[in-house]
């Protein structure tokens, strides 16, 4: 991998702000000058790395999830799936192809991985247009024609009243003997580093690797980076309007699933179909997440060592560059 000069890292020469929990600054650089030519090399062959131009996708997203779904219902078992609500982009493509294709999604159960919570740990209104309720029936499940949607007791979210049994209705909707978890797990990297809202600082609450990677479903304050990336992205900028806390699932159901579909394509997206050039915020983290050390610090570390496709969008695959640019 690259290790050429390049100025505008090589020149760092500070201790990172204190609030970080990965502050191992040598591997922040080494992992930041990985260009794009180089980024889909992974010593771990089970952990493949892919890069897709904007217009393919969110539609390959839609397809690996048509497809496994159409695969079970085919063979007359349920599917158990847990879901983000970011990406959103193959939802509606999703919704679109079961309805010109005329496919039935009663057998499948959507396990979401988090949902919001108030500053008391009380559930946030499904109603409130910046819930994961709301968002997820926006653009997914009222689009579906109502004869081919999952029934409204398969479709689950972690909160206050389910969260202490919340992994036991995942084994228990895939009925399979054996079966640890779902049969896939899809996501994304948060700019933290977070799987669902399983942020770094939660680290320091487990005193080792394999104690971090049992966590229950629970209740968690979210990280400032994870509050700034929804500020960003879903909020207009308006930070005070983040909730501060999170009901949301844990590294052990990222790794007792099947299988794991990891989709990154934090470019600024937008409706139109465009993306915001300037706004491609995954840049690093992808790079610390993928080819950084295994630790939880970094939660999304943890896919490495195991059965993961990890896939890029082109715009974040570009290499790390830093410059002022507003």
């Amino acid at each position: 991998m690259s290790s050429e000069c390049d100025p505008s890292i090589d020149m760092i020469n500070w201790q990172m702000a204190r609030f970080l929990a990965f502050r191992d600054m040598e591997v922040c650089k080494r992992v930041a000058k990985i260009r794009k030519e180089d980024l889909c090399k992974h010593p771990n062959p089970e952990f493949k790395i892919r890069i897709l131009p904007v217009g393919d996708f969110h539609l390959e997203m839609a397809l690996d999830m048509l497809t496994r779904m159409k695969k079970a219902g085919e063979e007359d078992r349920p599917f158990v799936g847990i879901f983000p609500t970011g990406p959103i982009f193959e939802y509606p493509i999703l919704a679109k192809m079961v309805n010109e294709l005329n496919i039935s999604l009663k057998h499948v159960h959507f396990f979401f991985m988090d949902e919001y919570a108030d500053d008391k740990g009380n559930d946030i209104n499904p109603e409130w247009p910046g819930s994961f309720h709301y968002t997820n029936n926006r653009v997914f499940f009222f689009k579906i024609k109502p004869e081919l949607r999952p029934p409204p007791d398969q479709t689950y979210y972690p909160s206050k009243e389910n969260i202490e049994y919340y992994d036991d209705l995942i084994r228990e909707a895939r009925g399979e003997k054996g079966a640890k978890g779902a049969n896939i797990v899809y996501g994304g990297t948060g700019l933290s580093g977070h799987l669902s809202f399983w942020d770094p600082h939660l680290a320091d609450e487990y005193k080792d690797l394999e104690s971090w990677k049992k966590a229950k479903p629970r209740l968690i304050e979210l990280h400032p980076i994870s509050i700034m990336q929804m500020t960003i992205t879903d909020c207009s900028g308006a930070w005070a309007f983040v909730p501060p806390k999170a009901y949301t699932t844990t590294p052990a159901q990222i790794l007792n699933a099947d299988f794991r579909s990891w989709w990154n394509d934090g470019c600024g997206m937008t409706w139109e179909g465009g993306y915001a050039g300037g706004i491609a915020w995954q840049r690093f983290i992808v790079r610390l997440a993928a080819h950084g050390p295994v630790t939880p610090k970094v939660p999304c570390s943890i896919l490495q060592t195991v059965p993961t496709d990890f896939v890029i969008i082109e715009p974040v695959a570009e290499n790390v560059a830093i410059e002022i640019t507003a």
